[in-house]
């Protein structure tokens, strides 16, 4: 199906402008909210995918967090120097590091945790559980609708 032609309409946000408007302002209140916990949001990112998975590989955190495997190794070596997170060979791949929070880790996370749920509560509330269902299913509808280039080669 060929896309439609349309006049840009100056008094109307774009789709993507209301999408990227609703994301910074949840990034930022995240950003927010730990910022007393010394995290940022990545890092929050990651310890809720290495909770969620202890032993999990830097290149599945990455894939679970939408980030490049680059991007999380910068990450996790920065939760690894506060001491957040150890790393060590698997026991089936030598060249593969299995990530998992230290006792440290597992208790700022908690707090830190709740206090990244209390933002996505309030966003919630704003929303009747119907819709809620509505908003999720639009939302994944959304980000599978744009399919990824091409890998070049």
């Amino acid at each position: 199906m060929a896309a439609r032609s349309r006049p840009v309409d100056a008094g109307a946000e774009r789709l993507g402008l209301v999408i990227k408007r609703a994301e910074q302002v949840l990034i930022a209140e995240k950003t927010r909210v730990l910022r007393p916990f010394g995290l940022t949001v990545p890092q929050y990112a990651a310890m809720v995918a290495i909770a969620a998975t202890p032993g999990i590989s830097g290149a599945r955190a990455a894939r679970l967090c939408h980030v490049t495997p680059q991007t999380m190794a910068v990450v996790l070596a920065g939760l690894e120097a506060k001491g957040l997170i150890e790393r060590q060979p698997s026991g089936d791949h030598a060249q593969v590091l299995v990530t998992r929070l230290t006792r440290a880790g597992h208790a700022l996370f908690r707090r830190a945790d709740a206090a990244a749920l209390a933002v996505e509560e309030r966003l919630a509330a704003a929303f009747s559980d119907a819709e809620l269902v509505t908003l999720r299913e639009l939302l994944v509808r959304a980000a599978e609708a744009i399919p990824a280039p091409a890998a070049a080669g």
